[in-house]
């Protein structure tokens, strides 16, 4: 899982941030390889097997990468598009049985997550 460098000049507390959203984005996408290919998947396609629940947990975690945006003062676009990521993965996720592939391959939380360090690697 390779990650943006960020800037030298940035603030501890926006830096301890970063490495949440890091972690968190990690877990839920791309906790694990799949054996004998370079795939990676974490823990939202197995929460969506979970009926119901599982989409709405996985989506509030999610929600935590869009709050630290939030605290750093992310452009109100990145954070519409950050909740739209969210929005996407959690309705494609609840459709029965491809909810699941769709999961693993949306990937909504990584995508945050860059949002996030590109905005924090140009301001």
């Amino acid at each position: 899982m390779k990650h943006a460098d960020l800037p030298e000049n940035l603030p501890r507390y926006k830096r301890k941030s970063i490495e949440r959203v890091r972690t968190v984005s990690d877990l839920l996408d791309e906790a694990f390889r799949v054996p004998g290919t370079n795939f990676r998947v974490g823990i939202d396609p197995i929460l969506g097997l979970l009926p119901v629940g599982g989409d709405a947990a996985s989506a509030i975690i999610s929600l935590y990468i869009a709050l630290e945006g939030y605290r750093m003062d992310v452009p109100r676009h990145v954070l519409g598009r950050m909740l739209a990521n969210i929005a996407i993965d959690a309705f494609g996720g609840a459709v029965p049985v491809l909810g699941s592939v769709f999961d693993a391959t949306w990937k909504a939380n990584r995508k945050n997550r860059e949002l996030l360090e590109k905005h924090v690697s140009n301001h």
